[in-house]
């Protein structure tokens, strides 16, 4: 996919190699054992969404010149750690072989070795919040809460063919949408930015998080293991339908695939499930809904249109729906 249109702005690369650096720093542990577990992911890199819109929401500060401050910095990579060190919980769970194209920490140390890890990212990431003031802290820490809600409704949900959209956007709210509108608030509270602005970049990374995770989720649909960098069609599997699974359900396709969803599948009954889904309108509808959650982000940050971080996150936003396109078009060549 391409880049983030986040690092066309100034100073953005160069913020972006200090958050690398500031990740690296946080899981230095006393013992290597666990420097290597909680470092494991790092090594093979990411998006870093979160600390990037941290970074970004803190320079739509009308005054903003030049790189972040390290405080700003720092309050992105606590969000990155929380991100990571759910990832680890989701692969015990998921017991996931891969991650980002590698090992994953589960299937190298073991499972209880992954979820002390993740217990490690988790209180580091508290650590650097209490550092930038007890506002931060506790949104860190709420925010920590809102994504095991989220987990949770996934979770009650597992292979429920009736499931809701509702209870579906409700699950992504909490596990997706609540780690990026707190990383945007996180920036614009660390670089003093009046509370409306604030308050609109916090719903900006909200918005935003909806139609991530719903694009994700199409992905999860019509991408290869080798563009997603994990198993795709995971989700099928696992019993969490997403909406374009939702949505196939109810649509022409529904009837055949309702037959074979409800329990764990595998082989040929994954393929076919996949494919019926793959095939149905309810990919179409899926991006229909991450559309309007772009539309949303882009439109919160109209009055910031003067700033130019915050017309890269406007890019960013529309980023999301060019890149799905990208990667349907060529699902669709092969």
């Amino acid at each position: 996919m391409a880049e983030n249109p986040l690092l066309a702005l100034p100073h953005f690369e160069t913020d972006r190699e200090r958050v690398e650096t500031e990740l690296r720093a946080s899981v230095q542990a006393p013992t290597a054992a666990m420097t290597e577990m909680a470092g494991h992911l790092i090594g093979a890199g990411g998006k870093r969404v979160r600390p990037l819109f941290a970074i970004a929401a803190g320079a739509c500060h009308p005054n903003h010149d030049g790189p972040a401050a390290l405080e700003v910095v720092r309050g992105g990579v606590s969000v990155e750690l929380v991100h990571l060190g759910s990832l680890y919980h989701d692969d015990v769970i998921d017991e996931a072989i891969t991650r980002r194209g590698i090992e994953s920490v589960n299937a190298r140390w073991g499972n209880l070795r992954a979820i002390l890890a993740g217990d490690f990212l988790l209180a580091k990431a508290s650590e650097i919040a209490a550092s930038l003031g007890t506002e931060v802290a506790g949104l860190l820490a709420a925010t920590i809460g809102r994504l095991c809600e989220g987990e949770v409704i996934e979770l009650n949900d597992a292979y429920n063919v009736d499931r809701a959209d509702q209870a579906y956007l409700d699950a992504i709210e909490g596990k997706t949408a609540s780690l990026l509108s707190t990383a945007c608030r996180i920036g614009g509270i660390v670089s003093g930015l009046d509370r409306p602005d604030i308050d609109r970049l916090t719903q900006f990374g909200r918005a935003y998080g909806m139609a991530f995770q719903v694009v994700d989720d199409v992905l999860d649909v019509i991408a290869t293991d080798e563009q997603l960098g994990k198993p795709a069609g995971h989700d099928l599997v696992e019993g969490a339908y997403n909406l374009p699974t939702l949505r196939a359900l109810a649509g022409p396709n529904g009837p055949e695939l309702r037959e074979i969803l409800g329990a764990p599948i595998e082989g040929e009954a994954w393929e076919r499930a996949r494919t019926l889904v793959r095939t149905s309108e309810g990919v179409d509808e899926a991006i229909d809904v991450a559309r309007q959650f772009v539309i949303e982000a882009h439109d919160l940050l109209t009055p910031f249109e003067d700033r130019p971080a915050a017309v890269g996150l406007q890019g960013a936003s529309r980023h999301l729906i060019t890149s799905l396109a990208a990667v349907r078009a060529a699902a669709q060549v092969s």
